[in-house]
């Protein structure tokens, strides 16, 4: 199995979810993801913003605000006989994976909510979609004001298991409180929580990177992250606070903060601009955790490689 930052666009498409576990694992805390909204105008016209993010050397990428009853991404319009998540992988030639949150109803709130649409929700029918459109790993996470809630991300973890088989790949885990109480800060994690989401079926746990959360340090992302490690599952530390659109030094400090942690994946997220990060802090990010070799050939290869 090849390490995943040496895949190539026709090394992925052979893929599955276990296959790409392994290959991340491989890299030895090297993998950059990049988050970006896919129902917002692009940051540049003629563009999707996860071109623009695999361009600056993303090596997976993830769509947020994704309504799978409703499959489009700014930036690109597909006829009637083509799959937009088909025509997204092949523009870019990077993994894709999709957003869908396992929202509580019975959360209790510390702000008003958003309504959450049926086609971004964690729901069976929602994740039977997803899988047909082809997306190659779901994320269970919530984005702001949302009420995703740690026990119904485990409901959404066991659903996720069941739909997509033993070779799917999963990602589960809060990025920041979500607008629910008692999850916020450095109470949006526990070893209980962690273990329940991996018994449950997830592969990668994502938690906040030191520097984004309060009372997210170094040495509890790196005591978390040992224990993700303990039970066989990845560790990818998110920036889900805006700060993707942060300076450049906060960037690399960031980045060396979760390479000190032990993270396998490195997540950015999608608001630096409304709907990507900055995309030189995308790039700074890949130079910091593996410098400027593995950057530069994620940036130039082609997808007909």
């Amino acid at each position: 199995m090849k390490r995943l930052l040496d895949c190539t666009a026709s090394d992925f498409q052979k893929m599955n979810g276990q296959d790409l576990k392994k290959s991340i694992r491989a890299c030895e805390g090297r993998v950059m993801l990049s988050e970006t909204m896919t129902s917002v105008a692009p940051l540049y016209p003629g563009i999707t913003n996860a071109e623009l993010a695999a361009s600056f050397g993303a090596d997976l990428l993830l769509l947020n605000l994704f309504d799978v009853f409703n499959p489009a991404v700014e930036g690109y319009e597909c006829d009637r006989n083509e799959s937009i998540i088909q025509k997204v992988k092949e523009l870019t030639g990077r993994p894709v994976g999709l957003n869908l949150e396992p929202v509580d109803l019975n959360a209790e709130q510390i702000e008003k909510l958003d309504t959450v649409s049926k086609g971004r929700m964690a729901t069976e029918e929602a994740l039977t979609e997803a899988k047909k459109l082809g997306f190659d790993f779901i994320c269970l996470t919530g984005n702001p004001k949302t009420g995703v809630t740690n026990d119904e991300t485990v409901v959404a973890i066991k659903k996720a298991r069941e739909i997509f088989g033993e070779e799917g790949l999963i990602i589960a885990g809060k990025m920041h409180g979500a607008g629910v109480a008692n999850e916020t800060g450095s109470g949006i994690i526990s070893e209980a929580t962690l273990s329940s989401f991996i018994e449950a079926g997830a592969d990668v746990i994502l938690m906040p990177a030191p520097g984004t959360v309060p009372g997210i340090t170094v040495d509890t992302a790196e005591k978390y992250v040992r224990f993700v490690h303990s039970k066989g599952a990845l560790a990818m530390l998110t920036i889900g606070t805006s700060q993707e659109g942060a300076d450049e030094a906060t960037i690399r400090q960031i980045a060396l903060n979760s390479k000190m942690a032990g993270a396998d994946i490195y997540h950015i997220g999608d608001t630096g601009f409304y709907g990507i990060a900055v995309p030189e802090n995308i790039m700074t990010y890949s130079i910091v955790i593996r410098g400027r070799r593995h950057t530069y050939v994620r940036m130039a290869a082609s997808v007909r490689r």
